[in-house]
């Protein structure tokens, strides 16, 4: 048996076999196995946090296997913030673009359907003019002819898909589509996260706008007891120059604040759809009025991989990168083309149609890669790397994402551990400056003195503001370290559902 023959017998063999059996070369795409770990933290969290009085400071319970809920920010209490989250997330451009681009992969995953599936099918009409001599039958002697001719016709072309490398590259761009469902699934759970730390950035700025100008009311009355103290003798000059220079050291820490104010709420009109100018009509945050979430969901570890939407994005960037390597593939194999027409020609185009105009055809083609320098072996070994590197992008968003919500979960617990600490050291320097003007004013301690009882009470107070915002900004941080509960959304979340392989 020649070299030849063998090639053609295994060509054939192959067919035969991928006829059959309807496979399709190259891997089959498998889920990663989820990470075999069952803590994030490399210490245990305690049941629940540590709580202390007033604002942001109740205890959080840490509760292990609790599903979230798809409007998760509504446990913040706030019908306000609410709102805006719904205003933000209808209106949002980034959004609508995220949106577009899953409805562009969608639309090219139904144009290749198409062509896998299904053969072609075109209508052409032509009609020429034409002039030939005898000449073009080696009768040079014969006179011409001068003559008109019409085709109608309808032509059939299909590729058989033998070695499933149109299967493929659906499997590819259906890969694609769950990719950008993920994007935007993604970009949903950040705008919310946005709107609700922007809004707790806000309420964190206001109060410590509130304070510093109950502090500047303080260091007023201050400075106006010294100037008297002064006129009278029992002051120097020195001290009312110290008060003074106090009193406008406080008033120079508003401007920061208000212009950070500012662009906190412009950058929320931004999410929400609107013009930064449009922001004075916007609802005004105050931290009041946020409830903080009592019990806090800690996903298992296994779930982690199924829920975040970055981590499902790079699975599906595995997968068609797994596809393309049947792709290259299935380029290696013979691909077979049928081909067929019928239809109509004649002479006069009053006589389409008619007896003894008909023609038709059917064809086959078969082509089989002999030689292209290496090329199809090398773009498969290319296509191999690639998922090679899918593999290992996969990998590290894995392991960022643990890391995310490993630091989400420490910081929990250390903010109210902060919160707990900042409001005890407040009330201890409010006790202490509220002892010192009195014994001031009595005399009874030098001026030095009181000045660092304001000094520690204005840091005090801005600390627990502080303190007060890492708390609500990290509980809404937890929710989207854990995917934001977007597969509890209901039906609008049908076609992400669908992708989830469970």
């Amino acid at each position: 048996m020649t070299t030849i023959e063998f090639r053609l017998r295994t060509i054939a063999v192959a067919v035969t076999v991928a006829v059959l059996a309807g496979c399709a070369v190259g891997p089959d795409f498998r889920t990663p196995a989820a990470p075999e770990v069952k803590t994030y933290t490399s210490t245990p969290l305690p049941r629940e946090t540590v709580a202390s009085a007033g604002t942001g400071g109740s205890a959080q319970h840490f509760v292990s296997g609790q599903d979230i809920p798809a409007q998760w920010w509504e446990l913040f209490h706030s019908g306000q913030l609410d709102t805006l989250i719904r205003q933000s997330l209808a209106g949002n451009p980034t959004l609508d673009a995220a949106q577009a681009t899953l409805r562009e992969a969608q639309e090219n995953l139904r144009a290749r359907t198409g062509t896998v599936y299904y053969p072609g099918v075109d209508g052409s009409f032509t009609a020429a003019r034409q002039k030939f001599t005898g000449a073009s039958f080696g009768q040079p002697e014969a006179g011409g002819n001068t003559f008109s001719l019409f085709n109608a016709s309808v032509n059939v072309s299909y590729v058989l898909d033998l070695f499933g490398g149109g299967r493929r590259e659906l499997e590819a761009l259906k890969a694609q589509v769950g990719y950008q469902r993920f994007q935007l699934e993604g970009a949903r759970l950040t705008i919310a996260s946005s709107v609700v730390t922007t809004a707790v950035q806000e309420s964190s700025l206001r109060a410590q706008i509130l304070a510093t100008r109950e502090i500047l009311a303080v260091q007023e009355k201050q400075l106006d007891l010294v100037q008297r103290q002064f006129k009278l003798g029992g002051a120097s000059r020195s001290d009312v120059l110290v008060q003074q220079t106090m009193l406008m050291q406080t008033r120079a820490l508003l401007p920061p604040l208000e212009k950070d104010l500012a662009r906190t709420r412009h950058l929320l009109a931004v999410l929400a759809g609107r013009f930064p100018g449009e922001a004075a009509a916007m609802h005004e945050f105050n931290i009041n009025e946020l409830q903080l979430p009592g019990e806090l969901p800690v996903s298992l570890p296994s779930s982690v991989v199924k829920q975040r939407p970055d981590i499902r994005a790079a699975e599906e960037l595995m997968h068609a990168a797994s596809a393309q390597i049947g792709v290259a593939t299935a380029n290696l194999y013979p691909q077979i083309t049928l081909t067929g027409s019928l239809g109509s020609e004649s002479t006069a185009i009053e006589n389409l149609f008619t007896s003894g105009t008909s023609i038709w055809s059917l064809g086959a083609g078969l082509l089989q890669p002999i030689f292209h320098g290496g090329e199809l072996t090398a773009r498969r070994r290319a296509a191999i790397a690639a998922y090679d590197q899918a593999a290992a992008q996969y990998r590290q968003v894995v392991l960022q994402a643990f890391q995310n919500v490993a630091d989400v979960l420490r910081a929990l617990d250390l903010d109210a551990q902060a919160l707990k600490a900042q409001v005890e050291a407040e009330a201890a320097s409010r006790e202490t400056l509220e002892v010192t003007q009195k014994q001031f004013e009595l005399g009874a301690v030098r001026y030095l003195s009181l000045l660092v009882a304001v000094r520690q009470y204005q840091q005090a107070r801005i600390n627990t503001i502080q303190a007060q915002a890492a708390r609500f900004a990290d509980t809404a941080a937890l929710f989207q370290a854990l995917g934001g509960g977007w597969w509890n959304r209901g039906p609008e979340a049908g076609a992400v559902k669908t992708a989830k392989k469970e």
